[in-house]
C-alpha cells in the first residue's frame, strides 16, 4: 500500500500499486510450475509394468530380447509352507502343494517362451529348490549368492549374466527388493508375489532396464502367439 499527498489539504490518501494484481498472477505461475514439475517427476518414476495386462507384453520388447538372450528373470519362490494353512508339499521349510502347482504353471509359461537359451540357478534353500524343480521339471543347480539378499545382489546378477543367454533366478522377495531398489523403483512399485517373475533387460551394452512382471496365474492366460 502507498500513501499519496493531496496538495492543499495536508492529507495523505491511501492507495495500492498494481503489484497486488501482479503478485496474484505470479503466484498462479509459481503454483503451475510446481504442479508441472511434480507431474513430470511422477511420470518419470521407474515403474514395473504388468506384462499380463493389455498390450504391455508386446510394447515391453520382452519377446525379441528373450530370443537374443538379453533377459534376466528373477522368480520368487512359491507359497511357503511355514506361513500358510495350506497343505505342505513336504517339510515345513519348503512350499505348499498349491505352491508347487503355481511353480508348474510358471514353468509351462517359460517353456512356451523358450528355454533353449536359458540358464537356471536357484537359491539353496528348500523352498527355492522345490520351486525350481517344479518350474524346470528337473533338479536345478543352486548357488549361495542367489539367496544372499543384500546390497551386492545386483552386482552378482550382472556378473553371472552371460551374453546371449537368458538368466533365470529362483530367489527370494528380499533379493528382488534389493535389486529393485538399485534400479530406482519407489516403495510402492517394489513387491513380489509368490512365484511372480520379474523381467529385466540386460544385454551387456546398455544399463539394465526393468521390463515388467508376470504372476503365476497370468502365464496361463497368455496365448501362444503372445509368447512368440
Amino acid at each position: 500500500m502507498t500513501h499519496t499527498y493531496i496538495q492543499g489539504t495536508g492529507e495523505f490518501k491511501a492507495g495500492f500499486f498494481p503489484f497486488r494484481l501482479f503478485s496474484g498472477r505470479a503466484l498462479i505461475v509459481v503454483f503451475s510450475l510446481i504442479l508441472a514439475t511434480a507431474l513430470i517427476w511422477f511420470l518419470s518414476m521407474a515403474r514395473v509394468a504388468d506384462l499380463g495386462s493389455g498390450s504391455n507384453l508386446a510394447s515391453s520388447g520382452l519377446i525379441e530380447l528373450w530370443k537374443h538372450g538379453d533377459v534376466v528373470v528373477m522368480i520368487r519362490h512359491a507359497e511357503r509352507c511355514d506361513r500358510s494353512p495350506n497343505r505342505c508339499l513336504g517339510s515345513a521349510d519348503g512350499i505348499t502343494v498349491n505352491g508347487s502347482q503355481a511353480a508348474s504353471d510358471v514353468g509351462a509359461g517359460l517353456q512356451r517362451l523358450g528355454l533353449e537359451r536359458a540358464h537356471l540357478i536357484a537359491s539353496p534353500l528348500t523352498r527355492t529348490q522345490q520351486t525350481a524343480t517344479y518350474i524346470a521339471g528337473q533338479t536345478v543347480i543352486s548357488q549361495d549368492w542367489v539367496g544372499n539378499c543384500d546390497t551386492h545382489f545386483k552386482n552378482e546378477v550382472v556378473g553371472h549374466k552371460t551374453k546371449g543367454e537368458n538368466l533365470i533366478l529362483i530367489t527370494h522377495s528380499g533379493c528382488i527388493d534389493h535389486f529393485e531398489r538399485t534400479m530406482g523403483l519407489p516403495a510402492g512399485e517394489r513387491s513380489s508375489e509368490y512365484a511372480e517373475a520379474f523381467f529385466v533387460k540386460m544385454d551387456g551394452k546398455s544399463i539394465p532396464r526393468v521390463l515388467g512382471s508376470l504372476n503365476a496365474v497370468q502365464w496361463k492366460s497368455l496365448a501362444n502367439d503372445q509368447l512368440k
